[in-house]
């Protein structure tokens, strides 16, 4: 069964992302063509980048980052749940991704952003990082409005639309996943 592995991308105390990355797990627990599981970046609790040798060596030092890499070698496929900060996605989501290399090679991706302009462009600029790991990161995106999709006081009521655009989004990670399996057997 494929595995696709739902990161939330934020660490600050008081993140939307913690409920937008459960509500998306919830909708993906309804389908039955992947098994998907929920990381907190919080909870993995990475320092900055402190390896010596940078990751494509795959010679990794530290007890944390071998840590990580056990934790994201089993999947097939991500979905980044990231918000954007200063028109760019979190330094907790870019540091998780600059610790390794391997572990994200041939694997597919899809995002979901959040924030005043729906995260677009944290999620343009994750586009261009995580080619760099040679990750398929697919088309669909979802996109959620801070300003329409949080009440006042917080609660997160998602558009409609949004349960649609997730699967939509879902279906091109698990096919694209399925797609570069050949390619992580070699």
């Amino acid at each position: 069964m494929t595995k696709i592995a739902i990161i939330i991308g934020s660490t600050r105390p008081q993140r939307k992302g913690e409920v937008v990355a459960k509500w998306v797990f919830e909708v993906a627990k309804k389908r039955t063509d992947a098994e998907f599981e929920l990381i907190d970046l919080k909870e993995i609790n990475l320092p900055f980048l402190d390896e010596p040798l940078p990751a494509g060596s795959g010679k990794y030092s530290q007890p944390h980052t071998k840590a990580w890499a056990a934790r994201i070698a089993p999947f097939d496929g991500f979905v980044f749940v990231t918000p954007e900060y200063n028109h760019s996605t979190s330094p907790a989501l870019k540091t998780a991704l600059d610790f390794l290399y391997a572990e994200w090679r041939n694997k597919a991706c899809g995002f979901v952003g959040y924030g005043g302009v729906s995260g677009a462009r944290a999620i343009e600029h994750l586009r261009q990082v995580v080619c760099n790991f040679e990750m398929a990161d697919v088309r669909i995106a979802v996109g959620i409005n801070e300003f329409l999709e949080f009440d006042h006081d917080g609660t997160f009521k998602p558009a409609a639309h949004q349960p649609k655009a997730v699967n939509d989004m879902l279906n091109q990670v698990i096919a694209w996943s399925n797609a570069l399996a050949p390619l992580r057997a070699k």
